[in-house]
C-alpha cells in the first residue's frame, strides 16, 4: 500500500479521487448501454453476447488508461486495478442486458 513518506511527498487528494472515480463510472454506465444497443442490433444471442460486452470492456478501460489516465493510473486513482480495470465491471453488466434484450426484441420484430 501507500507508506506515510509518499503521501507526504504525493498528497491524495479525496475530492479528485472521487471526482476520477465518478468520470469512470458514468463512462462505463454510458458504454454499457450502448454496448447492449450494438449487441441487440446486431443479433448477438447467449454466450458471444457476453463476450462482446467483456470485449468492449476491455477496451473502455485501455481507452481510458491512455486518454484519461496518460498512461499513469496510480496518478488519478486510488487503487488503479480496482478503480480503473475491474470497477463497475459488473455493474454495467444489468444495464448491457437491459438494453441488449430491449433492442434484440425490436430487432428481431
Amino acid at each position: 500500500m501507500i507508506d506515510e513518506r509518499e503521501l507526504a511527498t504525493h498528497p491524495v487528494v479525496q475530492e479528485s479521487v472521487q471526482h476520477n472515480a465518478r468520470t469512470v463510472s458514468n463512462i462505463r454506465a454510458i458504454t454499457a448501454s450502448l454496448f447492449g444497443v450494438a449487441a441487440g442490433t446486431l443479433g448477438l444471442e447467449s454466450f458471444p453476447g457476453f463476450i462482446f460486452y467483456f470485449i468492449g470492456t476491455v477496451i473502455v478501460s485501455v481507452l481510458i488508461f491512455t486518454l484519461k489516465a496518460d498512461n499513469n493510473p496510480k496518478a488519478y486513482f486510488f487503487r488503479p486495478t480496482g478503480d480503473l480495470w475491474v470497477g463497475d465491471m459488473f455493474g454495467g453488466l444489468m444495464s448491457f442486458v437491459l438494453t441488449w434484450t430491449l433492442f434484440y426484441g425490436l430487432a428481431k420484430a
